[in-house]
């Protein structure tokens, strides 16, 4: 099977293509501004270096493509509130081209990351069935791509699904809270900022769980759409990461420099614990706990594998 993978050099994406490349002939499609090439040494596939902006360029790449997987994004929440604009024509525009491509040439399943932050503040533990309500431009972008979805699966018969998944973590990783801690670590044992008052708390799970759970659903979609959460049945908060993470480095007599308030930026949701039912109900479930997803998160950034 030929199955293409938009951000395939990206943090999950490679994880996902080594993982897919076992079985088919994965082609990467990737501008390389947050993935590296060097996340897909030793992996067989093709890799063609573009931008979801660029219509032509998707049109000519899905060309027998029966799959396409749809990670690539701007990822950063944050910078979504400084950057709306470019953050819509990255993850909403480039989210339809992708759309169009796959439409243009007749491609059978269109497997889309999308996030948990389309929620906003709701009741957890939060079901597929929550209301879509983001907070964040970037949850309204992956709201926006949602829809396009709906609409594509109804008038051009294309199998969508759309996975909104919890924090992502594990090796590769490039950016959140722990890169972060760890890095502001290694610069200054001393003193760590931390973003908010360290009782934001939420859901975080394992690159590999992530792809696993990705690839399940994907093998199981029998709906024209459908809507699936991934994600861990726990929670943790900032302090307690930041807790795990000076334990692990050995430091001591670390003063927490809190920011104030319960959220570390705009836009940023303060609590988050994702419904699974559905997704264990045909069949899948986390392998790693979320401590086990911190550590192994940390060793990766320390070298320590």
């Amino acid at each position: 099977m030929k199955i293409l993978v938009t951000g395939g050099a990206g943090f999950i994406g490679s994880h996902l293509t080594e993982k897919l490349s076992k079985k088919h002939d994965v082609i990467v499609f990737d501008n390389f501004s947050g993935g590296k090439k060097e996340f897909l040494e030793g992996i067989k596939c093709e890799i063609v270096k573009g931008d979801i902006l660029d219509l032509e360029k998707l049109k000519e790449v899905t060309k027998d493509v029966e799959i396409i997987y749809h990670l690539a994004a701007d990822p950063d929440v944050r910078k979504s509130y400084y950057e709306p604009i470019q953050n819509f024509e990255i993850d909403a525009r480039g989210t339809l081209n992708v759309l169009e491509a796959a439409r243009i040439n007749n491609v059978k399943k269109f497997i889309f990351s999308s996030s948990s932050v389309v929620y906003g503040n709701a009741e957890m533990p939060t079901s597929e069935n929550a209301p879509i309500r983001p907070i964040s431009n970037y949850g309204a972008a992956k709201a926006s791509s949602e829809n396009y979805m709906m609409s594509y699966s109804n008038l051009y018969g294309i199998k969508c699904l759309a996975l909104r998944y919890a924090n992502i973590i594990g090796p590769k990783l490039t950016h959140g809270i722990i890169f972060d801690f760890y890095n502001k670590l290694k610069n200054n044992k001393n003193e760590l900022e931390i973003l908010g008052d360290g009782t934001q708390k939420k859901s975080y799970l394992h690159v590999k769980d992530c792809v696993s759970a990705t690839i399940f659903a994907a093998e199981k979609i029998n709906k024209k759409f459908d809507v699936f959460n991934v994600g861990s049945e726990e929670q943790i908060s900032v302090k307690e990461i930041a807790d795990l993470i000076v334990k692990e480095m050995g430091l001591q007599d670390i003063n927490y420099k809190f920011t104030g308030g319960n959220t570390g930026w705009p836009g940023d949701i303060p609590k988050m614990l994702l419904s699974i039912e559905k997704l264990k109900s045909i069949g899948w479930k986390p392998t790693y706990n979320i401590r086990e997803s911190i550590i192994d998160t940390l060793n990766y950034l320390r070298g320590v594998q």
